[in-house]
C-alpha cells in the first residue's frame, strides 16, 4: 500500500496543480440544469490522473465523476476519483475546491488522498495507519457539546425534497444552539475538515463514491464516526454523509437521519 499511496499523492498534486494553472482560463459547460457545471479543468484533470493510473496500474478499473461513473464498486483494483470537487467554486474563482482520490478492494477503501492546492493541504491516510495533513497527523475534535459546534452541510443539484429535508436540519440544529452552519462547496474538503478538527461535524443527503470515499477514510483514520444518511456505514454503498467525531455523532445524527427528519417535516407541514 505504500507504492499506492505514493502514486496516489502523485496523482492528487499533478491534478492539483493543473487545476490550479487553469483557474479563470477555463470554458463552462452545463450538465442538467444552470447551476450543475462542469469546466474545462475537470476534464484535463480527468485526462492526467487517468494518464497516471493507467501508466503505473493498467489493470485497475477507474470509476470518475465525469465520465467513468458506472463501476463495480467490488473490484478488485478500484481508483474512486473525483478530478475536481467544487466546480461551482471553481467556476467563480472562489479558492475552495479540491482533488479527491481513493483505492479500494473488494469494496474496502484502503488509501486515500484529498489535496487542497490553493492552500498546498494534502490530506492522507492509509487503512489502518492514521490520517495525515502534510505529514502531520490529524484528528477531529474532542467537542463535547453541540452548543459549542460548527457544522457543515451541503445541498445536492435536486431542489425538491433533498433541499427542503436540508434546510429543515439547519432549522433544527439552529434549535440547538450550535455555533454555526458552514456550506463551502466541496464534500471532500468538508469530509477532510472534519478529520482535522475544523468542523465538528458535517451532513448531506446525497452523495457519491467519489464525492465520499477519500473522505470517509480520512475522517475514520483521524478517529471519527461515517455514516450514510440514516447514520449507518454502509461504505461506498452509502447514499449521503453524516459523521463527527465519536462524543457528538449520536445526538447530531439524532437530528439530522434523513427519516427522522422527513417524517418530523411533514407532521410540521400538515
Amino acid at each position: 500500500m505504500a507504492e499506492i499511496l505514493q502514486l496516489a499523492k502523485e496523482i492528487a498534486t499533478t491534478a492539483g496543480k493543473l487545476i490550479l494553472s487553469l483557474q479563470g482560463k477555463t470554458e463552462i459547460q452545463y450538465k442538467e440544469t444552470s447551476y450543475n457545471l462542469v469546466t474545462m479543468a475537470d476534464k484535463e484533470s480527468e485526462k492526467a490522473i487517468f494518464s497516471l493510473i493507467r501508466s503505473s496500474m493498467p489493470d485497475s478499473i477507474i470509476m470518475s465523476e465525469e465520465t467513468l461513473w458506472q463501476q463495480n464498486i467490488m473490484a478488485e483494483r478500484l481508483w474512486i476519483i473525483d478530478p475536481l470537487d467544487g466546480t461551482n467554486n471553481f467556476a467563480h474563482s472562489i479558492p475552495h475546491y479540491c482533488v479527491s482520490v481513493a483505492y479500494a478492494e473488494k469494496g474496502s477503501v484502503k488509501v486515500a488522498v484529498i489535496y487542497d492546492p490553493n492552500r498546498d493541504e494534502l490530506f492522507t491516510a492509509e487503512s489502518g495507519s492514521g490520517a495525515f495533513c502534510n505529514g502531520e497527523r490529524i484528528t477531529v475534535s474532542q467537542n463535547k457539546s453541540l452548543k459549542e459546534s460548527v457544522i457543515a452541510t451541503g445541498f445536492y443539484y435536486e431542489r425538491g425534497e433533498m433541499m427542503q429535508n436540508t434546510l429543515f436540519s439547519i432549522f433544527r440544529l439552529f434549535n440547538e444552539n450550535i455555533q454555526g452552519i458552514r456550506r463551502m462547496g466541496s464534500a471532500a474538503l468538508d469530509l477532510a475538515w472534519v478529520a482535522c478538527g475544523r468542523y465538528d461535524g458535517y451532513f448531506e443527503y446525497k452523495l457519491s463514491p467519489w464525492d465520499f470515499a477519500a473522505g470517509a477514510l480520512l475522517l475514520k483514520e483521524a478517529g471519527g464516526i461515517f455514516g450514510d444518511r440514516e447514520g449507518v456505514d454502509q461504505g461506498l454503498r452509502s447514499q449521503g454523509v453524516i459523521c463527527s467525531n465519536k462524543c457528538l455523532f449520536e445526538e447530531f445524527s439524532g437530528l439530522v437521519k434523513w427519516s427522522l427528519v422527513s417524517n418530523e417535516k411533514q407532521l410540521v407541514l400538515r
